[in-house]
């Protein structure tokens, strides 16, 4: 299966990242199939990405599932369905806070036993 995901580069405390068509085997700087575009986080805000916008179509109507950050990344862009990506993000925000209950509840539990 091809995954779209970022490829860190540049130095310590400086990071940029490409954008690549990678298959989901290979490891995260591993062998690319296509390079896609970069994104920047430290550049000004119109300058932050750079993306080949029809090729990345073409990769997700070949099915290539994109990682989680690219998927916001394209949501963001109109490149993927923006509304199933905010029910995802929904559900998993729910599954997150559930997370932090439970690690709370245990928490809570231990410390009721030393005592």
């Amino acid at each position: 299966m091809v995954r779209l995901r970022l490829q860190r580069l540049g130095r310590k405390n400086r990071p940029f990242y490409r954008l690549s068509a990678i298959d989901g085997r290979t490891r995260r700087d591993g062998a690319v199939i296509e390079a896609l575009g970069w994104y920047d986080p430290l550049a000004a805000e119109g300058k932050q990405l750079n993306l080949n916008d029809e090729r990345t179509k073409y990769w997700i109507s070949k099915g290539a599932q994109p990682s989680d950050t690219v998927r916001n990344i394209l949501a963001k862009r109109n490149l993927i369905d923006v509304k199933s990506w905010e029910t995802d993000r929904e559900i998993q925000k729910k599954k997150m806070a559930e997370r932090v209950t439970a690690a709370a509840a245990a928490g809570d539990a231990k410390d009721a036993k030393k005592a």
